[in-house]
């Protein structure tokens, strides 16, 4: 047995540990059903496949190496992670996905997606959820690119003629221009025109979208701007003054209540985002029950709701299984 891959089987590492748990051959033969001499040929195929010695035979006592006891080691963890495959494979076949790829733009309230996939890990299931944090038209195309299953927020309608992709309203989402009080435009008589904004640094979310140039949203040409990766980061850069800019209302309003950031009245009509959510499903194919389960939670308005940051209800206590 010259393989190193033939000989690591799952039976080969169970033998191991039981000759190490036992202290003996002759014990771990009897335990095993074998005759000391089968398990003694047995141990050597494994330990000339290896090209190492796995037991100290210099004593009575079966004492693992180094070596034997960093294949115990491992050989534990790889007959854990099998046992773990066996599950998961059983449980798809009941027709949970093996994984489930949310795009989640970063407008979208964070605690209240946070909160949804705590309710939906505690069910036990065997898939595996991922998010992919996205802005713009970054959060439908990871749907349509085929890089997510579920999109939330999306500020873009996937084309009728797409055939396999669905959408539905999330709810409109407000948004106030604000600025730190340090900044020159906090003192500026209101309503800001676009020619007073114009001459002042703007903070922007950059389109996550792979492919061409992406949406811009709200700024004006000629404007200086400081691009950052979400939401979050254009928050944080108009608290430190570093520009101005249209933030989504529930993130800036506790600010403003603190008086950490001013908010300022502006000419334009105020920004008014209409937000869905999104899935694929090809035509003759069954859901999969994970997304059945996130689909169930969005078709609850308080969820909806929450997602755009108004309320913050009990996610985990009032979601339902499926």
């Amino acid at each position: 047995m010259s393989n190193f891959r033939d000989a690591l089987t799952p039976g080969a590492l169970d033998m191991i540990a039981t000759v190490e748990r036992t202290g003996s051959m002759a014990a771990a033969a009897r335990e095993l059903g074998l005759v000391p001499s089968a398990l003694s040929y047995r141990v050597r195929q494994l330990e000339t496949a290896l090209d190492v010695l796995l037991f100290d035979r210099s004593s009575r006592q079966a004492r693992l190496t180094g070596a034997g006891k960093e294949l115990l080691r491992e050989g534990n963890r790889l007959l854990l992670e099998i046992d773990a495959v066996a599950n998961r494979v059983k449980r798809v076949a009941t027709g949970w996905e093996p994984q489930l790829t949310l795009s989640v733009d970063s407008v979208i309230s964070r605690s209240t997606v946070m909160e949804l996939c705590q309710a939906f890990l505690a069910l036990g299931p065997p898939t595996r959820l991922k998010i992919r944090e996205e802005a713009l038209s970054g959060t439908l195309e990871a749907l349509t690119s085929g890089q997510a299953d579920l999109a939330i927020g999306v500020v873009l309608e996937p084309s009728a003629n797409r055939s396999g992709f669905h959408s539905k309203p999330l709810g409109n989402l407000d948004f106030v221009y604000a600025v730190a009080p340090l900044h020159p435009l906090a003192q500026a008589p209101q309503p800001l025109s676009d020619a007073l904004l114009r001459q002042h640094r703007a903070v922007a979310v950059a389109d996550s979208v792979q492919r061409g140039g992406g949406l811009t949203l709200g700024l004006l040409g000629g404007q200086d701007v400081f691009t950052v990766p979400g939401m979050p980061a254009k928050l944080d850069s108009q608290l430190r003054g570093m520009g101005g800019g249209f933030l989504p209302t529930y993130m800036a309003q506790p600010y403003i209540d603190a008086g950490q950031l001013i908010a300022m009245q502006v000419q334009r009509p105020s920004q008014v985002a209409k937000t869905s959510y999104a899935w694929r499903q090809d035509a003759g194919t069954q859901t999969g029950r994970a997304l059945q389960w996130w689909l169930a939670q969005l078709e609850n308005p308080s969820t909806r709701l929450a997602l755009l940051g108004p309320v913050k209800p009990r996610m985990a206590e009032r979601a339902a299984s499926v």
